[in-house]
Parts: C-alpha cells; structure tokens; sequence
C-alpha cells in the first residue's frame, strides 16, 4: 500500500451509517490502531457532542480491548484536550471520535501519537494495511481494560489557564463566547470567567443534534449580531471540537485565522520573542506573506489541514502556525492547534498593546478574498480536467501580480473550493464565479 484509502485531511470522516463510518468498520478500526499504536496498552478515547459519538465510543473500546489495550475514557472534550491528556497520561496514543465543523450526520476518527500530534502518514498506512486483515482476539487473560477519567475537565481547563502568565487577567472585559453546542461547552466559559472576564455564553446546550448548526467558528451571524447587542468588547468562536478560532470586534466585524496568526508573530516579534518564521497554507492571504515580508519574519505556505503545518513548523523549527479556517498552532503551548488556548495567546496581545482587536487588524488590511465551495461527485476527475486547468492557467495570468488563484479538492467534504485573491473585491468575484460556474459544468 502506498497511498491511503481511508484516511483523509484529519483522519477518517463520512456520514454516520454509511462506509466506512458504520459501527463495524470502526470497531476494526479500533482493533487495528490497538495493534499498531498500543504498544504500552493504553490509549485515551475522547469525543464532540454529536449523539453518535455514544455508538462509536463503546465500539472503538471494543476494538481496542481485543487488541490488549486499555481505554481511557475522558467523554466530550475539545480534541486539542486529547493531545495534551494523551501527553499527561503518558499513553500510547488518543482518539477522537469527531468530525469537526461537520454537521451532526457525519463523524469522524482522528489520532494522536503519544507526543500529542497527528500521526503521520507512514502510521495511517500501516493501520489501514491491518484493516485489510481478519480481526482476531486475544485470550481473556490479556485482554485490555476501561476506565472513565472523571477530571479531564478539571486538568484542561487548568492547562488553558496555565498558557498565559500568572498576573493575566481579564478584568473588566466582556466576552461573547460561541461554544457551538461541541466539546468546548463545559471548559470554556470557565476558562474565561475564572480569568476574570464577563462572559456572556452561546452555543452550550449540546442536545446530541444541534452541534455547529446555525453557530460557532463556521456561522458567525448570530455572534456578531450578540456582540453589538451587549455592547461587548470581543466575540469568541470555537467548532464542534474545539480546534478552530475566530474573532469578532466590537463592531461584529470578523477577525479570521490569517488575522489571528499574524497578530501572534507580529506581537511577539515586536517584543523580540518571536522564533524562527511563520507557516501558513495555500489558503492564506497573500497581504498576510506580504506583511511579514516586509517585517523580514519568515513565511511559507504548507498543503491546507493543520497536520501539514504542524509538519512545516517541526522541520523548521519554527512554532506559529495556522490556517485563515481558524486551526492555530503555537507550539510552545500545545502540540496541536487549539482554540481556547490560541484565543488567550490573542486576548493577551490586545492587553500588552492596549488596543481593541479591530484597531490592531486595521494595520494590516487582508486582499479582498472570495471562496465559492461546488459540491461534486468526483473531485479527483474534476481536478484533472484539461479544461478547467486551462482557465486556471488564464485567471492566474490575467491577475498577475495582484492576486491569485487557487483550487483543490476538500480533504473532508466532496467538495472543490475555489478561491480567488485580488486588490479588487469585484475582480475576485468575477473570477471566482467564472471559475465556479465551469466546475459546475464540469461537474
């Protein structure tokens, strides 16, 4: 095997029922990462707040006591939470049975190695090579083991608090906070308030079906509008799972993860602190590279999913990263991207540089971007069209210098994004729908 068959962007996603998201796949699933990462005999098991979570828990437990490996159940927690639970308990690996800013229909499977970042990979194929095997049990006598950690909670809410300095606070600020009825709906808001913050809570009712609908990192009408109406000083998003950020301003104007990672890098470097450069993605607008240009700060753009940045900061040696979705990486403070601690990295910059968010972010105007997502059945055959990339070629050219264009196929969705940057609000819009309208013929 060379090339996966399963897994994706951020491991293994579908709609729940139907292949390979089904009750049966993962409990081989489960069984097969037993074998390739259980290496101690323990793994941490973590979930969102979608309601399958409950049947892909048990069966992935069962999969993994088949294999000799014990379970640690932690119930929903933000996947960011599992890497660093996965790091505390000193296991073999964790799972989180999630799929992200994804409807309640679908979920998903992703790991972390033992160090707490994705796996790579070489892993993720040897995995899929034992799925191709028959499942087997082993004796009673080493069979593997669960346990339910009642604290995990309590740990990472304490984690969250320990990112930022011990004279930090929130004193006087009011916040907004969108949880989006996922993981982060119990650890949040007591992360902010604990910090001293007014917190005006949304999107913590998880009712097993309401996850992102309508709220969190992916719909943030209903936190811009909350923002105006109570006055507040900032608005604060997660999704489902807890890995994305965004921001709104005081005006209920968006701050995006191109705007968020910049702020980080910028801040620090100012203060002398900043090491190395900053890795973003494809997708990452070209006034942010622009900006840190001129700074003299490093730039270089990875394939879009956070585990491609995270492996661009790893062999630079560099630790701020992140993706214009809201994925932010600070690796002096998890291994993985996480929102609530990437939210506290920011909240800080606006106390040391006594500035609103908006005020900062108006230093450094993004290009006009417009993204247009076409739903396909084949992706890979729509990728390929000569056609397509002939206007591809032409756009790019007429653009020149004063923008770009990019296309590729979603890693989690079947979906083609096309998205297309110009000094021009009108001019990117005009390409991108031309782009878009000859995918949908194609398609």
């Amino acid at each position: 095997m060379s090339e996966r068959k399963y897994f994706g962007t951020d491991g293994i996603r579908g709609t729940v029922g139907q292949f390979p998201i089904t009750p049966e796949f993962v409990l081989k699933l489960g069984w097969a990462a037993g074998k390739v990462l259980g290496k101690k005999g323990k793994i941490v098991i973590g979930k969102d707040t979608r309601i399958s979570g409950y049947m892909f828990e048990s069966v992935l437990e069962a999969g993994l006591t088949a294999a000799g490996v014990s379970s640690f159940l932690v119930g929903p927690m933000p996947t960011p939470a599992i890497a660093y639970l996965t790091r505390t308990f000193r296991a073999d690996a964790g799972i989180v049975i999630s799929a992200s800013h994804n409807p309640f229909q679908d979920n998903g499977i992703k790991f972390f190695s033992a160090a707490g970042t994705k796996l790579p990979d070489s892993v993720e194929l040897e995995i899929e090579a034992l799925l191709e095997q028959e499942m087997t049990s082993l004796p009673s006598d080493q069979l593997g083991k669960a346990y339910r950690i009642e604290d995990a909670a309590a740990r990472y809410i304490e984690f969250c608090k320990a990112s930022v300095p011990n004279d930090f606070n929130l004193d006087g600020m009011k916040i907004v906070l969108d949880c989006a009825n996922g993981a982060t709906y119990h650890i949040a808001p007591y992360v902010f308030k604990e910090l001293g913050a007014k917190v005006i809570k949304t999107g913590v009712e998880p009712d097993g079906l309401n996850i992102n609908h309508e709220c969190g990192a992916t719909h943030l009408e209903p936190l811009c509008k909350a923002v105006v109406e109570h006055q507040a000083d900032i608005g604060i998003a997660f999704d489902g799972d807890g890995d994305r950020l965004m921001m709104v301003d005081a005006n209920g104007t968006v701050i995006n993860g191109d705007q968020l990672m910049f702020l980080m890098a910028y801040h620090l470097q100012q203060k002398g602190q900043l090491k190395g450069g900053v890795v973003g993605t494809l997708m990452t607008n070209m006034a942010i590279e622009n900006a840190l240009t001129k700074m003299d700060i490093p730039f270089e753009r990875s394939k879009v999913g956070d585990r491609y940045v995270m492996e661009s900061l790893q062999k630079n040696g560099w630790l701020i990263g992140g993706e214009s979705s809201g994925h932010l990486i600070h690796l002096d403070y998890n291994s993985t991207g996480d929102g609530i601690v990437a939210a506290l990295q920011v909240l800080r910059v606006i106390k040391e540089q006594e500035k609103g968010i908006g005020e900062l972010v108006a230093q450094f105007p993004l290009f006009p971007q417009t993204m247009i997502n076409v739903r396909v059945t084949d992706a890979k055959a729509v990728m390929a069209n000569e056609d397509l990339q002939r206007l591809v070629q032409q756009v790019d050219a007429e653009l020149a210098d004063k923008g770009r264009v990019l296309l590729r196929a979603s890693g989690t969705e079947p979906l083609i994004r096309v998205m297309v940057e110009a000094d021009d609000a009108n001019v990117a819009t005009k390409m991108a729908e031309k782009l878009a309208q000859k995918v949908r013929n194609i398609a």
